[in-house]
């Protein structure tokens, strides 16, 4: 009988679930889109019942589209939208607010405040991280400080924290504990010893009590209750979204690099076994852990990706599908004059200016949709190249980059990518990479796969983009970028 390994991919948009046989193939997959709120400029939120519940529906939807039983999965993996932050009551099991999304900018005067009293520094030697309203540590504490009698019942045990991760394994299995990677996204885990920081919770003043215990990716981290899929299934891997993608792209080498494109852009460089703190405003993070192997990462995080076409799609109603940029961009052409700057919730790295707002650059009577469409695709690849000259500035270049999520079936986006880059880029047969991820760890603890090196010898590539574009122009073009850059920044 084969055996198959069920990815539960719960991402910033929608919610997936995708069954992989035991060589990481894609039998069937599930998905289905949830709600998103903004209740306040900068503020964005999730329904985390609503999320619990898509989680039921793909997963079973999958079960039922691959004529499988429970019992023919033999693991789960989960893999999640990090830093979005949940607290939900320890006997109910329902969260007392909505889960602030990862996007959310909420606590930005706050985090201003500490970067003011000069503890940002001693807050990044022990997270890798910066003090930003990105990470969940802040939106915990917000929770706490404006929900009503949020902060007594959190003293007095009766609330748990937790990213969505951990409020999934909660709900589906009754355990409190997440893994190295999302803990290491909070600003209260010490990346060196991976053990919450007495420091930084009184920092925060968050109590410990709520917080789920840390473990490895590759763990048993419970069963699922047996109603819920007609019998029991072990949970066997957890991962941030972006380090499952870095593990579904077998990026297992020192110097290895991948970039997930789709609602947000995520690059991540593998640094080996000690983390290396960037002088350049990138994160350092856990990449993974799997049994005595913990590797650390470089991390560029850029807020707006596939979440910028989506905007052109429904906010400016400019496309009415995101496939429909590919014939506009390739009727434009590269050498296109306007930028678009996707700052709607602020800049991520190398900038972290949660203030910043979004603009078009360069629009005149010429301008049409095609332009703009065009600009929006083109904004992704720029804000690329802005991580990479970031981590060329920290000495770390990989020699070639691949590319994973939604966005990389665009054939032009990936080509443009690896002109404006100058770099090969490399796109996997299997583009599914951080559900590949969160399967991979899931089979491992099962013992469907043996090792790291099995898994590297399972990436097949489906294509490859080398760099054409002339210096001159791809040194014109990102210039431009530069300049629209500045023109909506707030600091320095």
């Amino acid at each position: 009988m084969t055996h198959y390994l069920m990815a539960i991919d719960q991402g910033t948009t929608s919610t997936r679930a995708i069954i992989f046989n035991h060589k990481g193939q894609i039998q069937v997959q599930a998905q289905q889109e949830f709600e998103q709120f903004f209740p306040q400029d900068g503020w964005v939120e999730h329904d985390p019942e609503e999320i619990y519940q898509s989680v039921l529906q793909v997963c079973r939807e999958a079960l039922a589209k691959a004529k499988l039983s429970a019992s023919d999965i033999t693991s789960i993996g989960i893999t999640n939208q990090r830093e979005t932050t949940v607290v939900w009551d320890k006997d109910t099991g329902q969260a007392i607010y909505k889960a602030i999304v990862w996007q959310d900018r909420r606590t930005a005067d706050y985090c201003s405040e500490l970067k003011e009293q000069g503890l940002e520094e001693g807050v990044s030697d022990k997270t890798g991280l910066l003090l930003d309203p990105y990470f969940s540590a802040t939106k915990l504490k917000w929770i706490l400080d404006n929900v009503a009698g949020a902060r007594e019942k959190a003293n007095a045990g009766q609330l748990l924290f937790g990213t969505i991760d951990s409020f999934l394994l909660w709900k589906l299995t009754g355990q409190h504990k997440t893994d190295v990677t999302n803990a290491s996204r909070t600003l209260l885990c010490n990346i060196h010893d991976l053990q919450w920081d007495a420091g930084l919770l009184a920092l925060f003043d968050i109590p410990k009590a709520m917080l789920p215990s840390i473990q490895a990716n590759s763990h048993e981290f419970g069963l699922t209750h047996g109603a819920l899929f007609g019998a029991p299934i072990m949970i066997g891997g957890m991962a941030g979204d972006q380090q499952a993608a870095l593990i579904g792209q077998a990026c297992f080498s020192e110097g290895m690099a991948k970039s997930t494109y789709g609602t947000g852009c995520f690059m991540m460089l593998n640094t080996g076994s000690q983390p290396q703190k960037s002088q350049h405003k990138l994160l350092t993070t856990v990449a993974y852990q799997v049994g005595d192997v913990t590797h650390y990462a470089l991390e560029g995080s850029i807020f707006m990706a596939g979440a910028t076409i989506q905007w052109i799609r429904d906010g400016l109603k400019l496309i009415q599908n995101a496939s429909e940029s590919v014939a506009m961009a390739q009727s434009v052409g590269s050498d296109n004059p306007v930028y678009l700057v996707p700052a709607f919730t602020g800049l991520g790295a190398p900038y972290w200016d949660p203030n910043a707002r979004g603009a078009i650059m360069g629009l005149t009577r010429d301008t049409g949709i095609a332009e703009i469409v065009t600009a929006g695709l083109q904004s992704v690849c720029y804000q690329s190249r802005d991580l990479l000259e970031a981590m060329a500035r920290d000495q770390v270049v990989p020699s070639r980059l691949r590319v994973d999520g939604g966005m990389v079936v665009n054939d032009w986006l990936v080509q443009f990518l690896a002109d404006i880059l100058n770099l090969p880029i490399q796109r996997p047969a299997i583009t599914e990479t951080t559900a590949l991820g969160a399967a991979y760890l899931a089979g491992l603890t099962a013992g469907t796969f043996s090792d790291l090196q099995q898994l590297s010898e399972l990436w097949e590539q489906e294509h490859a983009f080398e760099p054409q574009m002339p210096d001159g122009q791809r040194d014109k073009l990102y210039l431009g970028w530069q300049d629209s850059v500045q023109r909506v920044r707030t600091s320095d």
